[in-house]
Formats: C-alpha cells, sequence, structure tokens
C-alpha cells in the first residue's frame, strides 16, 4: 500500500552512515527540511567498521596529502571538545627499526629512491621525525600534547615488544566510538527537526521538475511512502555508484573505488593505554589499540572489494596477515586462537586511478549534477575523522540551490550527552556512582562513555540494580535497552551489542538471543500499544 505524498522537504538523503547523519544534522541547524532514509539499522555499514580513530592520518603525508591531513589534525580538537564521553585523547607509540621501509608507490618514496638511492626503500629515522613535526604543527594543537621520543628499554611501552626495538617516538591522536557517533548526530538531527528513517530503502528517486520523486519501503511495517524534495543527497557510502547507476539513473562518469579494511580483536596483548603504529616490511602500517578494557584491536587491511552487495568479512587470509605483521612486533606469538572476534568494512573511495588501494586516495569528492533539472550531491570517500567538514563543505556545494539556509554553526556545538569538560570524565563517573551506588567501577565507567551526561536518564529513578528490570548480562538491563528502542533507533539485539554499545564480546550467544527475543515482544507491544 502506497501512502499518500508527503510535503516535499528541502534535503532528502540516502545513506544512514556518518557522512548521511552529520549532512542531516548541519542542515536541520540551518532551517533546512531533512528527510534522511537508511535501508538497514544507522551506522550498519562502514561507519561502525572503522578503526575507530579521530586522526590526522600520519601516512598521508608520504601521499603529500598536506590538506587533508591538516584538516583533519584542526577537528580532532574541535570534536573532542564536541564528544568529550565517546572521543578521547590517546598516545601511539610508534617503535623505531633501521628497515622499516616505504610502500613503494608513495610519492616519498619515489623522491627518496631517487635522491638517497643507497636506502633502498628504508625509511631514516629523520624522515620519521620530520613527518611527526609536521603532524604535531599543521593542525594548531591546543589540547593534545606533542611528539617526544621514547626509550623502550625497560619500560612499560617496551615490555610487549621484541628486544630489537629500542627506541620508539611517541604522539598524540584521539579514539571515537564510530558508530554512537552516527548516531547521537542522528538524534540531533531529529531534534532540530529532521525526520530519520532507519529500515527504509529507496526503491527508487526520479526527476520530476524542479522536485525529486522519492520512492521508499519501510522493512519493519512493509509501508511504501513517496516522497518529494528540493534536493537529493546521495551518502549511500559503497552503494554510492549503485545508486547513482540504478536508483537514481545519472549519466556519470564519477566512479567509486571499494576498499575493504579488516581488522582483528583479541584477548589482552599488554597493560598499559597507549596505542603501537606498527611498520611493515612490506610498507604498509597496522595498528594495535586498547580495546573495551580487556581485548586488543589490530588492523587493518586495504583490500579490492568489487560488489557492495557482498557483506565484507575479514578473511582468513586477512586474519593471518595481521598476526604476522603483529608478531614482527611482540614478543609474545599471536596465533588464531587468540583471536575473539573480527570485523570489516568497505571504504568508498573516490576513483582517482591510484595503482594500489593502499594509495588511493581518503580525500572526499562532492559532486553536484543539476543537469535535467532537480539537483542532486553525490559524495564520495571521506575520513571519520573529516565528516563535520564534510558536512559543512556539502551544504557551502549546494548553498546557491538551498538560498534560504543559515550558515554554518556545528564546530565546537557539542553532541548529546557531551555537554562537560574535556578532562571532566572522572569527576563524571564519580558523580554517577554516588548517585546510584549500585554501580560497580566498569557498570558507571561504560555508562558515562556511552552516554556521558544522559546517563542519569538512563538510570532513571532507580535506586537498587533490580529496579532497571531484566538482566540481560554483562551490565545491561531492560531499563538501558528501552533507552536505546525510544531514544537511539535500536531494534533488534545486534543493533545494541555491537553498535550502540560492544557488549557482544562478553554476551554469550544465548544471552544475545533471549535479548533479541525480549525486544521482538517489546516492540510487539509497543505496536499494539500505538494502534
Amino acid at each position: 500500500m502506497i501512502d499518500r505524498p508527503v510535503e516535499p522537504v528541502d534535503l532528502f538523503i540516502i545513506g544512514g552512515g556518518i557522512n548521511g547523519c552529520g549532512i542531516a544534522r548541519d542542515a536541520a541547524g540551518r532551517g533546512l527540511s531533512v528527510t534522511l532514509a537508511e535501508m538497514n539499522d544507522l551506522a550498519s555499514a562502514t561507519s561502525s567498521a572503522s578503526t575507530k580513530l579521530f586522526h590526522g592520518g600520519l601516512r598521508y603525508l608520504e601521499y603529500f596529502e598536506f590538506r587533508l591531513v591538516r584538516e583533519a589534525l584542526v577537528e580532532r580538537e574541535v570534536l573532542l571538545r564536541a564528544m568529550p564521553h565517546i572521543s578521547w585523547p590517546m598516545r601511539f607509540v610508534l617503535p623505531y627499526h633501521k628497515d622499516m621501509r616505504f610502500e613503494s608507490d608513495t610519492p616519498t618514496s619515489r623522491l627518496l629512491s631517487y635522491v638517497m638511492p643507497w636506502m633502498k626503500g628504508r625509511r631514516p629515522a629523520w624522515l620519521i621525525r620530520l613527518g611527526l613535526f609536521l603532524y604535531d604543527n599543521l593542525g594548531g594543537r591546543k589540547i593534545l600534547p606533542g611528539t617526544t621520543t621514547l626509550d623502550l628499554v625497560g619500560t612499560p611501552e617496551g615490555a610487549p615488544l621484541e628486544d630489537r626495538f629500542a627506541r620508539a617516538y611517541e604522539y598524540s591522536d584521539c579514539w571515537i566510538e564510530d558508530s554512537r557517533l552516527v548516531i547521537l548526530n542522528a538524534r540531533d538531527a531529529e531534534a532540530r527537526g529532521a525526520a530519520i528513517l532507519p529500515r527504509t530503502k529507496v526503491v527508487s528517486a526520479a526527476r520530476e521538475g524542479d522536485l525529486w520523486r522519492v520512492e521508499t519501503h519501510n522493512s519493519e511495517n512493509g509501508e511504501t511512502r513517496i516522497h518529494h524534495a528540493k534536493m537529493l543527497v546521495n551518502a549511500g557510502g559503497p552503494w554510492v555508484g549503485d545508486i547513482i547507476q540504478t536508483k537514481v539513473r545519472l549519466n556519470s562518469t564519477e566512479g567509486v573505488r571499494l576498499v575493504r579494511g579488516s581488522h582483528i580483536v583479541t584477548r589482552k596483548i599488554y597493560d598499559h593505554d597507549k596505542c603501537y603504529f606498527f611498520q611493515g616490511t612490506d610498507g604498509r602500517i597496522i595498528f594495535a589499540i586498547p580495546y573495551e578494557g580487556d581485548f586488543t584491536l589490530i588492523g587493518t587491511t586495504d583490500a579490492e572489494h568489487d560488489d557492495p552487495s557482498k557483506p565484507p568479512v575479514c578473511t582468513p587470509e586477512e586474519q593471518s596477515y595481521l598476526l604476522d605483521f603483529a608478531n614482527q612486533y611482540f614478543r609474545e606469538t599471536l596465533s588464531d586462537a587468540d583471536v575473539v572476534w573480527t570485523y570489516s568494512g568497505v571504504r568508498p573511495l573516490y576513483d582517482d586511478g591510484a595503482s594500489s588501494a593502499t594509495a588511493a586516495t581518503r580525500d572526499y569528492t562532492l559532486k553536484v549534477d543539476a543537469n535535467g533539472g532537480a539537483p542532486v550531491l553525490n559524495i564520495f570517500g571521506g575520513k571519520i575523522t573529516t565528516y563535520r567538514r564534510l558536512a559543512e563543505s556539502a551544504l557551502e556545494q549546494i548553498a546557491d540551490h538551498l538560498p534560504n539556509a543559515t550558515g554554518p554553526w556545528t564546530a565546537g556545538v557539542t553532541l548529546p550527552g557531551g555537554d562537560f569538560a574535556v578532562d571532566g570524565f572522572e569527576a563524571l563517573v564519580s558523580d554517577l556512582q554516588d548517585q546510584f551506588a549500585f554501580l560497580n567501577a566498569f557498570w558507571a565507567h561504560r555508562l558515562v562513555r556511552a552516554y556521558g551526561t544522559e546517563a542519569v536518564s538512563v538510570l532513571g529513578t532507580a535506586r537498587e540494580a533490580k529496579d532497571l528490570g531484566q538482566d540481560f548480562g554483562a551490565t545491561l538491563t531492560e531499563a538501558e535497552v528501552l533507552w536505546l528502542m525510544t531514544h537511539e533507533y535500536a531494534y533488534t539485539a545486534e543493533d545494541v551489542v555491537w553498535r550502540r554499545n560492544k557488549l557482544g564480546l562478553r554476551l554469550s550467544p544465548e544471552q544475545i538471543t533471549t535479548l533479541d527475543t525480549w525486544m521482538a515482544a517489546q516492540r510487539q507491544a509497543m505496536s499494539k500499544a500505538a494502534e
């Protein structure tokens, strides 16, 4: 059944990843009417499968991508102030050894091979230090400490590493809870007037004069609806090319290059809270990052991924590659038995003709097509660190088509739950435990990391743990799940334990099944109550 057409909106956004939700928030805050449709759960693809870093991209300096690196470095601190619950500073340890090499096809490696052929592709220490000097100073750093030289002999940072690593450089970047970032942007967009439609697939989109006619299908209730919009935004991520060809049907020469990035999560490898930046003999790099308290995250790979409809998975070959890479550094040998979880995402990079997946640009490309009527903006590439700037750039690109929009506003404006000082996290945890005495340290820490100042609302009037209803395990309660269903678009257990949090690492399959069954019954009860 097709519902009656709704009133035209200024923007109809296809895609509920970080780019789509970031643009929806920015546009709604400028006074534009916005509808966003995502065919699955929000952040269900690339935006929940990143390496989870707000970082400038140290290795991009080797490709001379100075604009991208500078923009990302500036953004780290802008974003840190806006979301200190889901983002926080981290120190990165870059062990140095004389055998470290460049990837062979970077501009820097070609230049060094020409002027210093005797180095045979090795990275000299002075060049790494120069790169870190640029990294410290390109972005006008104010909060994050700069680079230092670190002695690895007899130190906690050196203890997990092989003895051949005696020296390291230590620099700053930031962690980000990627899928929560998407959800909070969507929530803020909705609070500012946007309509957010998860599990709503765009069936077709066609120009009708100066409007787009968009047909959607909701997989929850089976509803088909017709929307009209002055402008279409294609933020489909890995499906951006498919949307251009099969939904919007544009005659476009712009291409997308799909690059799969896989990660492994192992048991906790070391005790300190710093990350490692490892350089391989093949010129690539990986990170080893403390993860969820009891684990270590290792990634990422760069592999071509031809079909967006094929779910990305970490292949056995990629898992072996990451383990072998890490084993070049860690004293204790890691094996498949140490891997507790893997995940993989597809980066929709702009096809710039680069010779390898690693060399393809991570910068974003925005293309407006106004030929034949109502305009469409297609978005290629981008890094999670620069999502806010991408949104601003998108609104700049389409300003002529939507002249009633106001100016930029998002810099420094907090996301839900982020209204506290960058260094105020521990105080907030302490306050929460004072108010809710039944919380243990892990529970309080987890709630503040997820919800910030809104953790109090999640717990409500509870005075004992039993007041929060059913206990699903690992501190996940009925009250929290209801909050996620009513405030954060959660629909299934997978939405909760892998995207709203990562408690899937701690819950058994039976516990997750119990949660899913409970949520299904709750949805049915909510649906009947709404009738």
